[in-house]
Protein backbone atom coordinates (compact mmCIF):
# COMPACT_ATOMS: atom_id res chain seq x y z
CA UNK A 1 0.00 0.00 0.00
CA UNK A 2 3.09 2.63 0.72
CA UNK A 3 4.16 2.09 -2.77
CA UNK A 4 0.74 2.77 -4.42
CA UNK A 5 0.25 5.81 -1.69
CA UNK A 6 3.55 7.00 -3.18
CA UNK A 7 2.86 6.43 -6.76
CA UNK A 8 -0.26 8.77 -6.13
CA UNK A 9 1.93 11.54 -4.57
CA UNK A 10 4.36 11.30 -7.64
CA UNK A 11 1.53 11.98 -10.79
CA UNK A 12 2.04 15.64 -10.62
CA UNK A 13 6.23 14.78 -11.05
CA UNK A 14 5.16 13.07 -14.38
CA UNK A 15 3.05 16.27 -15.65
CA UNK A 16 4.81 18.82 -18.09
CA UNK A 17 4.85 22.56 -15.91
CA UNK A 18 3.46 24.11 -19.07
CA UNK A 19 0.18 26.04 -19.42
CA UNK A 20 -3.17 23.82 -19.94
CA UNK A 21 -4.23 22.81 -23.34
CA UNK A 22 -7.93 22.49 -23.33
CA UNK A 23 -7.64 21.65 -27.04
CA UNK A 24 -5.60 18.13 -26.00
CA UNK A 25 -7.59 17.36 -22.97
CA UNK A 26 -10.63 18.86 -22.91
CA UNK A 27 -12.55 18.07 -19.33
CA UNK A 28 -16.03 16.55 -21.35
CA UNK A 29 -17.85 17.10 -17.61
CA UNK A 30 -21.60 17.03 -17.35
CA UNK A 31 -22.45 16.33 -20.56
CA UNK A 32 -22.38 14.06 -23.76
CA UNK A 33 -18.98 12.15 -24.95
CA UNK A 34 -17.99 12.86 -28.72
CA UNK A 35 -15.33 9.59 -29.28
CA UNK A 36 -14.46 6.50 -26.94
CA UNK A 37 -11.47 8.59 -25.72
CA UNK A 38 -13.78 11.85 -24.33
CA UNK A 39 -15.86 9.14 -22.51
CA UNK A 40 -12.88 7.88 -21.05
CA UNK A 41 -11.19 11.17 -19.89
CA UNK A 42 -14.42 12.48 -17.84
CA UNK A 43 -13.52 9.70 -15.55
CA UNK A 44 -17.23 9.73 -13.91
CA UNK A 45 -18.38 6.23 -13.33
CA UNK A 46 -17.29 3.99 -10.68
CA UNK A 47 -12.91 2.83 -10.59
CA UNK A 48 -11.85 2.26 -14.32
CA UNK A 49 -15.28 1.14 -15.59
CA UNK A 50 -17.58 2.78 -18.36
CA UNK A 51 -20.62 3.94 -19.42
CA UNK A 52 -22.21 4.69 -23.15
CA UNK A 53 -20.81 8.63 -24.04
CA UNK A 54 -24.12 9.68 -24.55
CA UNK A 55 -24.46 9.41 -20.35
CA UNK A 56 -24.32 12.55 -18.23
CA UNK A 57 -24.64 11.63 -14.82
CA UNK A 58 -26.31 14.60 -12.77
CA UNK A 59 -22.86 16.33 -10.78
CA UNK A 60 -22.25 20.00 -9.39
CA UNK A 61 -18.54 21.36 -10.81
CA UNK A 62 -16.79 24.67 -9.88
CA UNK A 63 -13.19 25.64 -11.97
CA UNK A 64 -11.16 27.36 -9.53
CA UNK A 65 -8.53 29.97 -10.46
CA UNK A 66 -5.65 27.54 -10.51
CA UNK A 67 -7.54 25.59 -13.42
CA UNK A 68 -8.66 22.76 -11.65
CA UNK A 69 -12.02 21.47 -11.94
CA UNK A 70 -13.36 20.61 -8.87
CA UNK A 71 -16.69 17.92 -9.34
CA UNK A 72 -19.14 16.65 -6.75
CA UNK A 73 -21.66 13.71 -7.53
CA UNK A 74 -23.93 11.60 -5.02
CA UNK A 75 -26.82 9.97 -3.49
CA UNK A 76 -28.68 8.85 -0.52
CA UNK A 77 -31.68 6.29 -0.27
CA UNK A 78 -33.44 6.00 3.02
CA UNK A 79 -35.40 2.74 2.72
CA UNK A 80 -37.98 0.94 4.56
CA UNK A 81 -37.38 -2.96 3.35
CA UNK A 82 -40.31 -5.24 4.17
CA UNK A 83 -40.03 -9.12 3.37
CA UNK A 84 -42.31 -12.39 3.75
CA UNK A 85 -41.59 -15.78 4.40
CA UNK A 86 -39.87 -17.35 6.85
CA UNK A 87 -36.48 -15.64 5.80
CA UNK A 88 -38.22 -12.23 5.15
CA UNK A 89 -37.02 -9.86 7.62
CA UNK A 90 -38.18 -5.84 7.77
CA UNK A 91 -35.43 -3.31 8.46
CA UNK A 92 -34.89 0.58 8.27
CA UNK A 93 -31.99 1.98 6.66
CA UNK A 94 -29.92 3.95 4.27
CA UNK A 95 -27.90 3.27 1.08
CA UNK A 96 -25.17 6.30 0.09
CA UNK A 97 -22.55 7.68 -1.68
CA UNK A 98 -20.42 10.46 -2.46
CA UNK A 99 -17.73 11.05 -5.12
CA UNK A 100 -15.55 14.22 -4.62
CA UNK A 101 -13.18 14.89 -7.70
CA UNK A 102 -10.46 16.98 -8.72
CA UNK A 103 -9.10 17.08 -12.13
CA UNK A 104 -6.50 19.45 -14.41
CA UNK A 105 -5.31 19.11 -17.73
CA UNK A 106 -1.77 19.63 -18.89
CA UNK A 107 0.03 19.74 -22.39
CA UNK A 108 1.09 16.15 -21.33
CA UNK A 109 -1.98 14.56 -19.88
CA UNK A 110 -4.42 15.13 -17.81
CA UNK A 111 -4.22 14.34 -14.39
CA UNK A 112 -7.31 13.00 -12.34
CA UNK A 113 -7.66 13.00 -8.31
CA UNK A 114 -10.42 10.90 -7.30
CA UNK A 115 -12.12 9.23 -3.60
CA UNK A 116 -15.87 7.48 -3.31
CA UNK A 117 -17.23 7.44 0.48
CA UNK A 118 -19.56 5.94 1.72
CA UNK A 119 -21.36 6.26 5.40
CA UNK A 120 -22.77 3.11 5.05
CA UNK A 121 -21.06 1.26 8.34
CA UNK A 122 -23.53 3.77 10.34
CA UNK A 123 -26.57 4.34 8.39
CA UNK A 124 -26.80 -0.07 8.17
CA UNK A 125 -27.18 -1.19 11.28
CA UNK A 126 -26.10 -5.50 12.31
CA UNK A 127 -23.86 -5.15 9.21
CA UNK A 128 -26.43 -5.83 6.56
CA UNK A 129 -29.71 -5.53 5.66
CA UNK A 130 -32.11 -8.02 4.66
CA UNK A 131 -32.72 -8.68 0.84
CA UNK A 132 -34.28 -12.60 0.15
CA UNK A 133 -31.40 -14.80 -1.30
CA UNK A 134 -28.66 -12.58 -1.37
CA UNK A 135 -25.38 -13.98 -0.35
CA UNK A 136 -21.42 -12.38 -0.40
CA UNK A 137 -19.44 -11.72 2.60
CA UNK A 138 -19.42 -11.94 6.39
CA UNK A 139 -20.94 -10.36 9.58
CA UNK A 140 -20.26 -12.05 12.58
CA UNK A 141 -17.83 -14.42 11.19
CA UNK A 142 -20.96 -16.16 9.54
CA UNK A 143 -21.55 -15.80 5.73
CA UNK A 144 -24.25 -13.29 5.15
CA UNK A 145 -27.37 -14.61 4.17
CA UNK A 146 -29.97 -13.35 3.12
CA UNK A 147 -28.71 -9.94 3.67
CA UNK A 148 -26.41 -7.37 1.94
CA UNK A 149 -23.34 -6.00 3.28
CA UNK A 150 -22.83 -1.97 3.54
CA UNK A 151 -19.83 -0.41 1.77
CA UNK A 152 -16.90 0.58 3.17
CA UNK A 153 -16.51 4.14 4.20
CA UNK A 154 -13.96 4.05 1.65
CA UNK A 155 -14.99 2.83 -1.10
CA UNK A 156 -12.47 5.04 -3.88
CA UNK A 157 -9.07 7.07 -3.19
CA UNK A 158 -7.10 6.90 -6.69
CA UNK A 159 -5.12 8.86 -9.00
CA UNK A 160 -5.38 8.89 -12.42
CA UNK A 161 -2.76 10.06 -15.62
CA UNK A 162 -4.29 9.74 -19.32
CA UNK A 163 -1.95 10.89 -22.14
CA UNK A 164 -3.22 11.30 -25.65
CA UNK A 165 -1.24 9.08 -28.53
CA UNK A 166 -1.92 10.83 -32.08
CA UNK A 167 -5.38 12.75 -32.72
CA UNK A 168 -7.40 8.93 -31.96
CA UNK A 169 -5.54 7.05 -29.21
CA UNK A 170 -4.81 7.21 -24.90
CA UNK A 171 -3.29 5.52 -22.42
CA UNK A 172 -4.41 5.14 -18.62
CA UNK A 173 -2.48 4.60 -15.78
CA UNK A 174 -4.48 4.25 -12.43
CA UNK A 175 -2.94 3.94 -8.97
CA UNK A 176 -5.77 3.58 -6.10
CA UNK A 177 -4.84 2.09 -2.56
CA UNK A 178 -8.61 1.55 -2.18
CA UNK A 179 -10.58 0.86 -6.03
CA UNK A 180 -11.67 -0.82 -9.39
CA UNK A 181 -9.53 -2.76 -11.44
CA UNK A 182 -10.24 -3.61 -14.77
CA UNK A 183 -12.91 -6.72 -14.05
CA UNK A 184 -16.77 -6.29 -14.79
CA UNK A 185 -19.27 -3.65 -15.91
CA UNK A 186 -19.89 -0.37 -13.69
CA UNK A 187 -20.47 -1.19 -10.61
CA UNK A 188 -24.48 -1.05 -9.47
CA UNK A 189 -24.15 2.04 -6.96
CA UNK A 190 -23.03 4.22 -9.88
CA UNK A 191 -25.02 2.27 -13.00
CA UNK A 192 -27.42 4.32 -14.94
CA UNK A 193 -29.60 1.37 -15.43
CA UNK A 194 -29.98 0.59 -11.41
CA UNK A 195 -30.02 4.44 -10.04
CA UNK A 196 -33.21 4.41 -8.96
CA UNK A 197 -33.11 0.65 -7.35
CA UNK A 198 -31.66 0.81 -3.75
CA UNK A 199 -30.69 -2.92 -3.57
CA UNK A 200 -28.06 -4.98 -4.84
CA UNK A 201 -28.78 -7.19 -7.02
CA UNK A 202 -28.33 -10.95 -6.31
CA UNK A 203 -25.45 -11.35 -8.64
CA UNK A 204 -23.54 -8.93 -7.09
CA UNK A 205 -20.59 -11.22 -6.18
CA UNK A 206 -20.96 -12.58 -9.79
CA UNK A 207 -20.42 -9.42 -11.61
CA UNK A 208 -19.30 -6.45 -10.11
CA UNK A 209 -17.94 -6.75 -6.41
CA UNK A 210 -14.80 -6.05 -7.22
CA UNK A 211 -15.45 -2.06 -7.44
CA UNK A 212 -13.64 -2.18 -3.75
CA UNK A 213 -10.73 -3.78 -4.16
CA UNK A 214 -7.00 -3.10 -2.42
CA UNK A 215 -3.68 -2.10 -3.90
CA UNK A 216 -5.02 -1.73 -7.40
CA UNK A 217 -2.71 -1.20 -10.52
CA UNK A 218 -4.47 -0.86 -13.83
CA UNK A 219 -2.83 0.07 -17.35
CA UNK A 220 -4.99 0.91 -20.02
CA UNK A 221 -4.53 1.75 -24.06
CA UNK A 222 -7.78 2.96 -26.08
CA UNK A 223 -8.09 4.21 -30.03
CA UNK A 224 -11.29 5.95 -31.32
CA UNK A 225 -12.26 3.55 -34.78
CA UNK A 226 -15.11 5.88 -36.49
CA UNK A 227 -18.11 6.53 -34.32
CA UNK A 228 -17.21 4.39 -31.48
CA UNK A 229 -13.94 2.92 -30.31
CA UNK A 230 -12.30 0.07 -28.07
CA UNK A 231 -10.30 -0.05 -25.36
CA UNK A 232 -7.51 -2.42 -23.79
CA UNK A 233 -7.24 -2.58 -19.75
CA UNK A 234 -5.26 -5.07 -17.74
CA UNK A 235 -4.83 -4.96 -13.41
CA UNK A 236 -3.18 -6.40 -10.54
CA UNK A 237 -4.54 -6.35 -7.10
CA UNK A 238 -5.53 -7.78 -3.81
CA UNK A 239 -8.14 -10.50 -4.35
CA UNK A 240 -9.28 -10.79 -0.84
CA UNK A 241 -12.95 -8.93 -0.07
CA UNK A 242 -12.97 -6.38 2.33
CA UNK A 243 -13.32 -7.56 5.82
CA UNK A 244 -16.11 -6.64 8.47
CA UNK A 245 -14.65 -3.53 9.72
CA UNK A 246 -15.78 -0.88 7.40
CA UNK A 247 -13.91 1.68 8.59
CA UNK A 248 -10.20 1.24 7.64
CA UNK A 249 -8.22 0.51 4.74
CA UNK A 250 -7.26 -2.62 4.34
CA UNK A 251 -3.56 -3.94 2.82
CA UNK A 252 -2.44 -6.78 0.94
CA UNK A 253 -0.24 -8.39 -1.54
CA UNK A 254 -1.04 -7.60 -5.23
CA UNK A 255 -1.93 -11.27 -5.84
CA UNK A 256 -4.98 -10.96 -8.57
CA UNK A 257 -5.27 -9.97 -11.80
CA UNK A 258 -7.56 -9.65 -14.30
CA UNK A 259 -8.21 -7.90 -18.31
CA UNK A 260 -10.87 -6.23 -19.97
CA UNK A 261 -11.65 -5.06 -23.68
CA UNK A 262 -14.43 -2.39 -23.96
CA UNK A 263 -15.99 -1.62 -27.15
CA UNK A 264 -18.12 1.42 -28.27
CA UNK A 265 -20.67 1.56 -31.26
CA UNK A 266 -21.57 5.33 -31.42
CA UNK A 267 -22.35 7.15 -28.26
CA UNK A 268 -25.48 5.39 -27.15
CA UNK A 269 -24.09 1.25 -26.94
CA UNK A 270 -20.95 0.20 -24.88
CA UNK A 271 -20.11 -3.79 -23.92
CA UNK A 272 -17.57 -4.92 -22.22
CA UNK A 273 -15.85 -8.64 -21.91
CA UNK A 274 -14.03 -9.18 -18.72
CA UNK A 275 -11.92 -11.87 -17.02
CA UNK A 276 -9.81 -12.10 -13.36
CA UNK A 277 -8.55 -14.72 -11.71
CA UNK A 278 -9.29 -13.80 -7.37
CA UNK A 279 -6.49 -15.32 -5.11
CA UNK A 280 -8.91 -16.49 -2.04
CA UNK A 281 -11.50 -13.83 -2.30
CA UNK A 282 -13.74 -15.25 0.48
CA UNK A 283 -12.47 -15.41 4.29
CA UNK A 284 -14.43 -18.28 5.05
CA UNK A 285 -13.47 -19.95 2.22
CA UNK A 286 -9.66 -19.16 1.91
CA UNK A 287 -8.49 -22.38 0.58
CA UNK A 288 -10.48 -21.37 -2.73
CA UNK A 289 -9.47 -19.44 -5.55
CA UNK A 290 -11.99 -17.78 -8.04
CA UNK A 291 -11.78 -17.28 -12.23
CA UNK A 292 -14.68 -14.70 -12.93
CA UNK A 293 -15.49 -13.94 -16.29
CA UNK A 294 -18.06 -11.10 -16.99
CA UNK A 295 -19.43 -9.39 -20.10
CA UNK A 296 -22.37 -6.65 -20.00
CA UNK A 297 -24.12 -4.16 -22.83
CA UNK A 298 -24.88 -0.65 -22.24
CA UNK A 299 -27.55 0.94 -23.70
CA UNK A 300 -28.46 4.88 -23.29
CA UNK A 301 -30.65 7.45 -25.40
CA UNK A 302 -32.51 10.35 -24.98
CA UNK A 303 -35.81 10.81 -26.95
CA UNK A 304 -37.60 14.15 -26.40
CA UNK A 305 -37.86 15.18 -22.44
CA UNK A 306 -37.12 11.54 -21.62
CA UNK A 307 -34.36 9.10 -21.05
CA UNK A 308 -33.82 5.22 -21.15
CA UNK A 309 -31.44 3.22 -19.49
CA UNK A 310 -30.69 -0.41 -19.96
CA UNK A 311 -27.70 -3.07 -19.29
CA UNK A 312 -27.57 -6.98 -19.80
CA UNK A 313 -25.06 -8.47 -17.75
CA UNK A 314 -23.48 -11.86 -17.09
CA UNK A 315 -21.31 -13.14 -14.75
CA UNK A 316 -19.52 -16.25 -13.66
CA UNK A 317 -17.41 -17.86 -10.81
CA UNK A 318 -15.22 -20.74 -11.45
CA UNK A 319 -14.28 -22.08 -8.35
CA UNK A 320 -10.32 -23.26 -9.96
CA UNK A 321 -9.51 -27.07 -9.09
CA UNK A 322 -13.13 -27.46 -9.33
CA UNK A 323 -16.09 -28.30 -11.70
CA UNK A 324 -18.09 -25.45 -9.59
CA UNK A 325 -19.28 -23.26 -11.64
CA UNK A 326 -21.87 -20.36 -10.77
CA UNK A 327 -23.66 -17.81 -13.02
CA UNK A 328 -25.69 -14.82 -12.65
CA UNK A 329 -27.94 -13.08 -15.60
CA UNK A 330 -29.26 -9.74 -15.22
CA UNK A 331 -31.64 -7.39 -17.25
CA UNK A 332 -32.45 -3.86 -15.61
CA UNK A 333 -33.51 -0.53 -16.93
CA UNK A 334 -34.66 3.01 -15.98
CA UNK A 335 -36.97 5.44 -18.07
CA UNK A 336 -36.67 9.08 -16.70
CA UNK A 337 -39.82 11.00 -17.65
CA UNK A 338 -39.26 14.59 -17.88
CA UNK A 339 -37.10 14.52 -14.93
CA UNK A 340 -39.72 13.99 -12.97
CA UNK A 341 -40.49 10.24 -12.54
CA UNK A 342 -38.91 7.65 -12.93
CA UNK A 343 -39.83 3.87 -13.96
CA UNK A 344 -37.33 0.74 -13.27
CA UNK A 345 -37.27 -3.13 -13.65
CA UNK A 346 -34.67 -5.40 -13.19
CA UNK A 347 -35.09 -9.29 -13.95
CA UNK A 348 -32.42 -11.86 -12.78
CA UNK A 349 -31.67 -15.64 -13.13
CA UNK A 350 -28.59 -15.83 -10.42
CA UNK A 351 -26.95 -19.41 -8.91
CA UNK A 352 -27.19 -19.49 -5.03
CA UNK A 353 -25.05 -21.78 -2.92
CA UNK A 354 -24.87 -24.28 0.07
CA UNK A 355 -24.25 -21.38 2.16
CA UNK A 356 -27.95 -20.76 1.95
CA UNK A 357 -28.28 -23.21 4.37
CA UNK A 358 -26.75 -21.29 7.25
CA UNK A 359 -26.10 -23.44 10.04
CA UNK A 360 -27.00 -26.99 8.06
CA UNK A 361 -24.38 -25.58 4.99
CA UNK A 362 -21.18 -28.18 4.68
CA UNK A 363 -18.08 -26.38 4.44
CA UNK A 364 -17.72 -26.51 0.71
CA UNK A 365 -19.34 -24.21 -0.58
CA UNK A 366 -21.52 -25.77 -4.06
CA UNK A 367 -24.54 -24.65 -6.13
CA UNK A 368 -27.84 -25.89 -4.91
CA UNK A 369 -30.60 -24.36 -7.11
CA UNK A 370 -30.85 -21.24 -9.42
CA UNK A 371 -33.43 -18.25 -8.12
CA UNK A 372 -35.11 -16.04 -10.12
CA UNK A 373 -36.20 -12.07 -8.78
CA UNK A 374 -38.40 -9.81 -10.90
CA UNK A 375 -38.35 -6.10 -9.59
CA UNK A 376 -40.45 -3.48 -10.54
CA UNK A 377 -40.38 0.24 -9.35
CA UNK A 378 -41.76 3.88 -9.62
CA UNK A 379 -40.44 7.52 -7.98
CA UNK A 380 -41.24 10.85 -8.48
CA UNK A 381 -39.45 13.85 -7.71
CA UNK A 382 -41.08 15.43 -5.04
CA UNK A 383 -38.49 18.85 -4.50
CA UNK A 384 -35.58 20.49 -6.68
CA UNK A 385 -33.29 23.38 -5.63
CA UNK A 386 -29.88 24.36 -7.29
CA UNK A 387 -27.31 21.45 -6.07
CA UNK A 388 -30.07 18.89 -6.00
CA UNK A 389 -33.08 16.68 -6.11
CA UNK A 390 -35.11 14.71 -3.67
CA UNK A 391 -37.82 11.75 -4.53
CA UNK A 392 -40.50 9.43 -3.27
CA UNK A 393 -40.78 6.38 -4.73
CA UNK A 394 -41.01 2.52 -4.19
CA UNK A 395 -40.75 -1.00 -5.53
CA UNK A 396 -41.88 -4.90 -5.54
CA UNK A 397 -39.85 -7.90 -5.79
CA UNK A 398 -41.00 -11.63 -6.37
CA UNK A 399 -39.14 -14.85 -6.25
CA UNK A 400 -39.04 -18.14 -7.56
CA UNK A 401 -37.66 -20.27 -4.86
CA UNK A 402 -35.09 -22.69 -5.72
CA UNK A 403 -36.33 -26.80 -5.25
CA UNK A 404 -33.95 -27.50 -2.93
CA UNK A 405 -34.84 -24.47 -0.08
CA UNK A 406 -38.03 -23.86 -0.81
CA UNK A 407 -39.37 -25.27 3.31
CA UNK A 408 -36.57 -22.36 3.98
CA UNK A 409 -38.16 -19.89 1.84
CA UNK A 410 -42.00 -20.58 0.75
CA UNK A 411 -42.50 -21.10 -3.45
CA UNK A 412 -42.67 -17.49 -4.00
CA UNK A 413 -41.82 -14.49 -1.32
CA UNK A 414 -42.09 -11.01 -2.06
CA UNK A 415 -40.53 -8.11 -0.35
CA UNK A 416 -41.62 -4.34 -1.09
CA UNK A 417 -39.27 -0.97 -0.34
CA UNK A 418 -40.37 2.38 0.37
CA UNK A 419 -37.89 4.72 -0.33
CA UNK A 420 -36.56 8.51 -0.31
CA UNK A 421 -34.11 9.13 -2.74
CA UNK A 422 -31.83 12.57 -2.75
CA UNK A 423 -29.22 13.52 -5.44
CA UNK A 424 -26.55 15.68 -5.77
CA UNK A 425 -26.42 17.27 -9.39
CA UNK A 426 -29.12 18.51 -11.55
Amino acid sequence: MRSLLAGVLLFPALLSHSQMSHAQMSMNMGGPAASMTENILRHEGSGTSMEPGSTAPPMLMKMTRSQWMLMLHGSAFVVEQQQTGPRGRDKLYSANWVMPMAQRSYESGQLTLRTMLSLEPATISGRYYPELFQQGETAFGRPIVDGQHPHNLFMEIAGIYDREVGDRGLLTLYVAPVGDPALGPIAYPHRASAAEDPLAPLSHHLQDSTHIAYDVLMGGAAMNVGRGGVRLEGSGFHGREPDENRWHIEVGAMDSWSGRVTGAAGRDWLGQYSVGRLHSPEALHAQEDVLRQTASLHYHHAFGSAGLDAAAIWGRNHTIGTTENANGYLLEATLVLKDKQALWTRLENADRTTDLLAANAPSEETVLGRVQAYTGGYAHRVARWSSGTAELGAQFTGYDTPRAVTALYGEHPWGVAALLKVRLGN
